[in-house]
C-alpha cells in the first residue's frame, strides 16, 4: 500500500483479547502548534515504519487552527472572519475542513497497520470505537451514523468527535479530535465543518452537564485506545518538548 486517506466526516472491531497486548509508546503533550505536531508525527511515522520504535500514540491540544483535508472546498467551506485569531493549514489527511482549539483532546496514533489488520476502513471504525469508549466514562452515549465518519450523539444528531487519517506504507498519521470543553461556534461560524451545512457540534462537558477538562479525559482515552487496539502503552517523558526530535531520514521514508 503506497498511500491512502480517510475522511474526517462517514462499525468498529476490538483487538482480540486472547492475544497479549503489544508494547507501545505514549506521548502526553500539552498545547502544541499544529505544524510542529505534524512534523513530530512524520518523524515518528518514519521511525515506526523502520521498526526503530513501536507503535506510538500522541495526546495533545492545539492552539486555534483550521485544518483542510484533501477534499476541502475552500470557497464553500471557509468563511473565517478577518479578525479571527486562527491559523489555517492545508494537510494530507482525508476529508474536508475542521477546527482544533484548546479544550479539545487530539489523539494521533502512529500505528503500523500490518499489525492491526491491513484495513483502513476497519482502522477508522476502531478509532470510532475508542472514542465511544472514552465518552461513555462520562455518561455520554456516542454513536455512529451510517455514511458519516466520526462520533455523534443522536436525537437530534450532534457531533462530538471528528476523524481524519492518512496512511502511507500502512503507517498511520493524523487521528481524532474529541470536543471536551470548548466553544463549538467556530465549527459553524468560521467554517462549514466537514462540509456539513446543518451539522451541530457539542462537547463532553455540555452533554454531561458538568465541568470536564482535557486532563480528566486523557486517562479514559488511553484506556480505550489500549483496549481497542490491544496495546500496552508506556508513557515517555515529555518535559521540555521531549519527543519532539527531528528525524529527517526517517521522515523522508514515509
Amino acid at each position: 500500500m503506497q498511500a491512502g486517506s480517510s475522511a474526517t466526516c462517514g462499525s468498529g472491531s476490538k483487538a482480540g483479547k486472547a492475544t497479549a497486548a503489544k508494547s507501545a509508546y505514549l506521548l502526553q503533550l500539552g498545547q502544541v502548534p499544529y505544524t510542529e505536531a505534524w512534523d513530530l508525527q512524520r518523524s515518528l511515522a518514519g521511525a515506526v515504519s523502520q521498526g526503530a520504535i513501536p507503535d506510538t500514540v500522541i495526546l495533545l491540544e492545539h492552539p486555534p487552527v483550521i485544518t483542510l483535508g484533501r477534499r476541502t472546498n475552500e470557497s464553500a467551506e471557509l468563511h473565517v472572519p478577518e479578525d479571527a485569531e486562527v491559523e489555517v493549514v492545508e494537510t494530507d489527511r482525508g476529508g474536508k475542513s475542521t477546527y482544533h482549539g484548546p479544550g479539545q483532546l487530539v489523539c494521533y496514533p502512529i500505528l503500523d497497520l500490518k499489525r492491526h489488520g491491513r484495513d483502513v476502513k476497519r482502522y477508522v471504525r476502531d478509532l470510532e470505537q475508542a472514542i465511544i469508549g472514552t465518552v461513555a466514562a462520562f455518561g455520554v452515549e456516542g454513536e455512529r451514523i451510517d455514511g458519516l465518519t466520526g462520533v455523534w450523539l443522536t436525537r437530534p444528531p450532534r457531533k462530538i468527535a471528528s476523524i481524519g487519517v492518512h496512511v502511507s506504507r500502512w503507517i498511520t498519521t493524523h487521528g481524532y479530535a474529541l470536543n471536551v470543553n470548548l466553544d463549538p461556534a467556530p465549527f459553524t461560524e468560521w467554517i462549514t465543518a466537514c462540509g456539513l451545512e446543518d451539522a451541530t457540534f457539542t462537547t463532553i462537558a455540555r452533554e454531561s452537564g458538568r465541568e470536564v477538562s482535557v486532563e480528566d479525559v486523557r486517562p479514559q482515552a488511553v484506556e480505550a485506545i489500549e483496549e481497542v487496539f490491544g496495546l500496552a502503552l508506556e508513557e515517555l517523558p515529555a518535559e521540555d518538548g521531549g519527543g519532539l526530535w527531528p528525524q529527517p531520514v526517517h521522515a523522508s521514508l514515509v
